[in-house]
């Protein structure tokens, strides 16, 4: 499992309000909470968003609410990655829960800008700027974790123990 994708850069505390606005929130509809996904700190965000893009943030992404509406929204426009410097603890529980791969690392989330394409390799946590050439080292995924993300997320995965 590998991202690669072009950046959206936002800086540091964006809150779970922000990622998706509580107005939106008595929907269940991963399309519908996409729809609406940053449109606070970045209107354009949900309409020019494209499938494996990638996400990249400063200190404390997520914080606030515990709800789950955050990484589903992210997840379901299409983001394959989040790159942030850390991340509230409560979001990075939920993100892995429902299968969005996140990477802590502080150097990636300084040097990355928005526009850059960047790929991301889960195995060695290896992150490369290719529009600028430098590579960052993220720590990569535990194997139960990498395994949650490629199902799917925690349910998924149970599910696949099942069958």
């Amino acid at each position: 499992m590998n991202a690669h994708g072009t950046v959206y850069k936002y800086g540091d505390h964006v809150d779970t309000d922000v990622i998706i606005p509580a107005r939106y929130l008595a929907s269940q509809d991963p399309k519908e909470l996409a729809a609406h996904c940053m449109e606070d700190i970045d209107k354009d965000f949900a309409a020019q968003v494209q499938p494996g893009s990638i996400m990249v943030a400063g200190l404390n992404f997520g914080c606030g609410s515990s709800r789950e509406h955050a990484p589903i929204a992210i997840k379901a426009s299409g983001i394959s990655c989040v790159i942030a410097k850390t991340f509230a603890r409560i979001f990075y529980r939920n993100a892995i829960d429902i299968g969005l791969a996140i990477l802590e690392c502080p150097a990636a989330s300084e040097g990355i800008r928005a526009g850059d394409e960047v790929s991301v390799d889960f195995d060695t946590g290896i992150i490369t700027d290719v529009t600028t050439g430098e590579t960052y080292q993220a720590e990569p995924f535990p194997p139960f974790i990498k395994d949650m993300i490629d199902k799917g997320g925690l349910m998924a995965s149970l599910k696949a123990r099942e069958a």
